[in-house]
């Protein structure tokens, strides 16, 4: 799954459908939680920065974490001296950061994640008191929606239902669903929500 995020990299933000989703996942994300300049926030499976850019100029600091060291070169590649996201290449299931933040935000990364109920009880670990939640991810689908196959997709979207629960038993509360946009193709659509809450 990396090597193809990393043959991916350079070509990842063209065409519309990617920066559609980040730009919507962006506005529905401020729509329901306050973004403060004094909020260290950790952007789970940033890729090329796609949502950590919209997000930095909002707060104190933003930290993208990834697997794929082409897409973190991307990443790289748009800080600015006035504006900048830290880039790090790290598996936190595997190896925790040592630092905590005020909101842990992700776009279209949980469904590469196998172990769901894990990853919510680490990023329960990582957030300071009172910090957010912000995960963007599709409804369930038949599998169609990754039209270059399925390789390291874990997940064909998720009920609902079944990951409030996940969610809440890795401690969180306060879990609300909001619609965040829609994938609309020939075959058909692909909803994606933004799933917030609070430790």
């Amino acid at each position: 799954m990396t090597q193809r995020f990393n043959e991916a990299a350079q070509a990842w933000d063209s065409g519309d459908v990617r920066q559609n989703i980040a730009r919507a996942v962006f506005n529905t994300l401020v729509s329901r939680i306050a973004l403060l300049n004094t909020m260290k926030i950790l952007d789970f499976g940033a890729g090329t920065g796609l949502l950590s850019f919209k997000i930095a100029p909002m707060v104190r600091s933003v930290t993208g974490v990834d697997l794929s060291s082409g897409m973190l070169e991307q990443l790289e590649a748009k800080n600015t001296p006035s504006l900048r996201v830290e880039a790090l290449l790290q598996d936190i299931m595997e190896k925790p950061l040592e630092k905590k933040f005020n909101g842990i935000v992700s776009s279209m990364a949980m469904h590469h994640v196998e172990d769901t109920a894990r990853l919510f009880e680490v990023f329960y670990a990582h957030l300071n008191r009172d910090g957010f939640i912000a995960m963007a991810d599709l409804d369930e689908e038949d599998g169609t929606f990754h039209s270059h196959g399925n390789e390291g997709v874990h997940h064909f979207g998720f009920n609902r239902d079944i990951l409030r629960d996940t969610i809440e038993k890795a401690g969180f509360k306060n879990v609300r669903f909001h619609d965040a946009y829609s994938v609309d193709r020939e075959e058909g659509k692909y909803p994606i929500f933004l799933v917030t809450a609070m430790k």
